[in-house]
């Protein structure tokens, strides 16, 4: 944890679309992504320890006014309720408005509770516009785990003594009080730094003393109480007055994969499938089969390698190709339909393998610095053991019969969604049973599958219990779905979320929502930018065009700190299931897909690249710091991201089929520098060194969409 002006304070005592609407366990091991961790043995079930569910809201208490108020403090989740999010080592803004009555100055700090109890205060900093008071921090947290923060209003003696020299002195007006004010108030200040074993500053502060004569000319005065070292001393160990704290508002803060990730999906059976034109059959792949996989995965420099589910799936209302009611027994069926007679969400699909080899694959991800992701869809097919031995999970009908899920007119015969109301202890203890068991098998990270078409309270349960004893695991929501059931899946405590990057494509409409997830929705909701998915062809990919994958995958890699990708993206797979929709033509959902990843042309090389890039910038591993330039033109795009002194700037075409020329008119505040000041930059993806300014002409081919810039 690094921020200026820290003081050290002893503890204080105090669905996929597949089912788009209703629709105690082993200790976990040592984190997955620490390679070589040893792996449990293979139970096929764990014990079922009940925990009484406690529905009872938490929340942080507000204060209301203080001696000095202190308003409009963030961030802050639902009142408190919920914890802000950061990862270690994230720098994060806390801010609020500070006032008083009168003209005395006032200042304000921030008051940070590591997870020991330790406290350090961080001093604040006025910002712009003076007049509506709003204050601010930036502050980075060392260490995991549940932190709380306060924001401390106080009067500051020597805000008030300085400005009042600052008007008076050249003005001739009360030199001999503001002199006689000055010495008592250093004086007492050098008392202060000497008790606290700095007597430099408590020498410096008594020398400054002395100097304050009033017969002095008023500039030399001027001169003694506008100093730098007496500005230095006075803030460290100036007299903090009426101090007026806020509640303690929590923040937890994750491992650095809850923000900054690299995401790759494949289907495992798909990975060494086989077929067989004389039988028309095919062979699935295995676990064992996907290790050559995950090794080209890493070589493309992916962090996260994530499965669709590998349970078995269900005979009833199988689907065939392309989503189609008449499967064969050759189609292998949708993996969401979870259940057979081989198992529910606690069982391995027979064709890939059993528990040994998934904990091979495990391993063998460890060991090329990989994390498996493990898809969780709280749903069942009509064959899932849970149907005759839990029906009270599923809504009947008035007919009789058992709700499947729909998304109208769209209907999922082969999914059973889960009721959370008719036997809440029952199917939250089944839930929290599951992921520790596939938890003890190394997966430390969960893609949730529609988690919006259950109780946000659930959720937030769930949640609780698993940062009870493994607060290292992740979820992510695949949530598609309205503004406010997704910000509310993020503070409950999904870490990071799917998102509208799908859908957004020009220039006007990327500004504005990444305007809204860095400064708007920061405290709670962390974006992945999926380029595809397998249940999303988007439309601005299906003309095949290449350099707008390429733009797609330049924008999403730089814009936001965690991105992801769908296998057959790198091979420019575009073919649509019909016109106006965004499905594709036999999706991997229904069949087996093996590919030739190495078939030409393709973008491994890019991805690779841009995976290199992110993980040598900070800048690109955070949030919170992206600024938008100008740019006269439509058709490009321009933003810098700044992490302490890591500066990267970004210029990319959005027009796949022209080249693009214009100027990029540079905000030059935004990187920390005069407006005339010379600006060095290499090319990350080209190599290339020039210098640039604030005004600068750049051109774009759909050969060369972009310019990475880092700025030397």
């Amino acid at each position: 944890m690094t921020q200026s002006n820290q003081t050290e304070f002893p503890a204080r005592a105090e669905q996929s679309a597949e089912a788009a609407q209703p629709e105690s366990a082993p200790a976990a091991p040592a984190r997955a992504d620490r390679p070589g961790t040893p792996l449990p043995p293979s139970p096929r079930t764990t014990p079922h320890v009940p925990v009484q569910v406690d529905h009872t809201p938490t929340a942080t208490v507000a204060h209301g006014f203080g001696r000095i108020p202190v308003t409009d403090v963030s961030p802050v989740v639902e009142g408190g309720a919920y914890a802000a999010k950061a990862v270690v080592g994230e720098a994060i803004p806390i801010r609020a408005k500070v006032f008083r009555e009168g003209h005395d100055a006032v200042n304000a700090s921030v008051i940070l509770t590591d997870p020991d109890g330790n406290e350090t205060r961080h001093d604040m900093t006025p910002m712009a516009p003076r007049g509506l008071d709003p204050w601010e921090a930036w502050v980075r947290l060392d260490r995991e785990g549940a932190w709380t923060f306060r924001v401390e209003g106080w009067s500051d003696p020597w805000g008030t003594w300085l400005h009042n020299a600052e008007a008076k002195l050249p003005a001739g007006v009360d030199i001999e009080l503001v002199c006689l004010e000055g010495r008592d108030l250093f004086e007492r200040t050098a008392q202060v730094a000497h008790s606290a074993g700095d007597p430099i500053e408590a020498s410096i502060l008594r020398a400054t003393a002395q100097l304050l004569i009033p017969q002095r000319p008023a500039e030399d005065l001027l001169d003694v109480a506008t100093g730098s070292g007496l500005a230095k001393a006075m803030r460290k160990f100036g007299p903090r007055e009426l101090v007026s704290p806020t509640a303690d508002f929590p923040i937890f803060v994750d491992r650095k994969k809850a923000l900054f990730s690299s995401w790759y999906e494949f289907f495992p059976r798909s990975e060494g499938a086989t077929y067989d034109e004389d039988t028309d059959t095919w062979t699935s792949g295995t676990f064992d089969t996907c290790h050559t996989r995950l090794e080209e995965i890493a070589a493309m420099g992916f962090d996260v390698v994530y499965f669709p589910p590998i349970h078995p799936i269900g005979n009833a209302f199988k689907k065939g190709k392309n989503n189609s009611l008449d499967a064969t027994d050759a189609d292998p069926g949708s993996p969401w339909a979870v259940g057979s007679a081989a198992g529910g969400h606690d069982a391995i699909h027979p064709d890939l393998g059993d528990w040994e080899s998934f904990d091979r694959l495990v391993a063998k991800a460890t060991e090329l610095g990989l994390e498996v992701a493990l898809d969780f869809a709280l749903q069942a097919s009509p064959d899932h053991p849970w149907v005759e031995a839990h029906p009270e999970w599923f809504t009947t009908r008035l007919d009789g019969t058992i709700a499947y899920a729909e998304n109208p007119p769209k209907k999922y015969q082969d999914i059973y969604p889960i009721n959370f109301d008719n036997d809440p202890d029952g199917i939250y203890n089944e839930v929290l049973r599951i992921l520790k068991l596939w938890m003890s098998h190394g997966v430390r990270i969960f893609r949730v599958d529609n988690p919006h078409t259950k109780p946000v309270e659930f959720w937030g349960w769930v949640f609780a219990q698993i940062r009870k004893t493994d607060p290292d695991v992740l979820f992510f929501a695949e949530a598609f779905t309205k503004p406010a059931m997704m910000a509310a899946l993020g503070k409950v405590g999904f870490h990071m979320s799917y998102t509208y990057f799908t859908w957004r494509t020009t220039k006007a409409e990327l500004e504005e929502y990444l305007g809204e997830l860095s400064r708007d929705t920061d405290a709670f909701f962390r974006p992945n930018f999926f380029v595809n998915t397998p249940d999303i062809n988007p439309f601005h990919l299906q003309s095949g065009n290449q350099a707008m994958f390429a733009i797609r995958a330049l924008l999403a890699t730089t814009l936001s700190p965690s991105w992801g990708v769908y296998s057959g993206f790198e091979l420019f797979e575009h073919a649509a299931l019909a016109p106006g929709r965004e499905e594709y033509l036999d999706s991997e959902k229904y069949e087996y897909r093996p590919r030739d990843y190495s078939a030409e042309p393709n973008l491994n090389m890019l991805m690779g690249r841009l995976n290199a890039i992110r993980h040598a910038h900070p800048a690109l591993q955070q949030l919170r710091r992206i600024d938008f330039h100008t740019v006269p033109s439509d058709s490009i795009i321009a933003f810098s991201k700044v992490d302490g002194d890591d500066k990267v700037l970004v210029i990319c075409s959005l027009d796949p089929n022209n080249t693009v020329e214009s100027e990029v008119h540079l905000d030059m505040s935004k990187l920390g520098l005069a407006q005339d000041a010379p600006l060095p930059v290499t090319d990350e993806l080209t190599g290339a060194s020039f210098t640039w300014g604030a005004r600068n002409f750049v051109r774009l081919t759909p050969l060369q969409p972009a310019h990475i810039l880092s700025i030397r």
